[in-house]
């Protein structure tokens, strides 16, 4: 269960000036974020630092709404971070291998689209190498066939990747940006929808301003 006055004294004293402070995420669009829940957010992944800064983007106010969704098999390993992920972070875990056709993998999805809360995805699954996007996987067509009124906001994530790769502890200074898209609507054919999230993305980041040595390194 969510500690919600543990919860505001982290963002609020830890998360919220790493973001805006130390990293000075840019944000643009962010009059196209869901203003209530129920709503899903789904972004490229690729830092830790991706769940945090989405997370912030609600402000305060809405703190109480925002519900990440993150692997049970990496965020529930042991004690301690299982209080920290559900309590604090507020995570929805979910099982990337179907361990009982009894067990529904995404009932945590539904139950907290159902108390009007706004859900956070990552189609990519894992986070990858920094700043390359992985194929989304189909996990995110499955929830937005459940909720086909459920409003999908796609957000492309840049910099963060190399602020915080994967495997790393200390935070980079890096130019980072959050690109706001405008909603995805469910296409009950699901290869059409899923072309549909992925162009949006893909749209998203060709906005994104990429240091020119950062260009040289995909080219050579």
């Amino acid at each position: 269960m969510i500690n919600n006055t543990l919860r505001y004294i982290f963002f609020l004293c830890i998360v919220r000036p790493v973001v805006l402070l130390l990293i000075g995420v840019n944000v643009r669009n962010i009059e196209r974020l869901p203003g209530a829940g129920p709503a899903l957010l789904v972004a490229n992944h690729n830092s830790h630092l991706d769940t945090m800064v989405l997370i912030s983007l609600f402000g305060m106010k809405r703190l109480h709404l925002v519900r990440p969704v993150a692997a049970a098999d990496h965020f529930l390993r042991n004690a301690w971070l299982t209080w920290f992920s559900k309590s604090i972070i507020g995570i929805i875990p979910i099982e990337r291998t179907i361990k009982s056709a009894h067990r529904d993998p995404l009932k945590g999805v539904d139950e907290s689209l159902g108390r009007d809360e706004i859900v956070i995805l990552f189609p990519e699954g894992s986070r990858g190498e920094p700043e390359v996007r992985e194929t989304f996987k189909t996990g995110v067509a499955h929830i937005a066939r459940r909720h086909p009124d459920v409003p999908l906001t796609p957000v492309f994530l840049h910099g963060l990747g190399r602020a915080l790769p994967k495997g790393e502890g200390v935070l980079v200074p890096f130019f980072c940006d959050c690109f706001i898209g405008k909603q995805v609507p469910w296409d009950p054919d699901r290869d059409a929808f899923m072309h549909d999230l992925e162009r949006s993305i893909e749209k998203l980041s060709h906005a994104a301003h990429r240091p020119d040595w950062e260009k040289y390194e995909e080219n050579y």
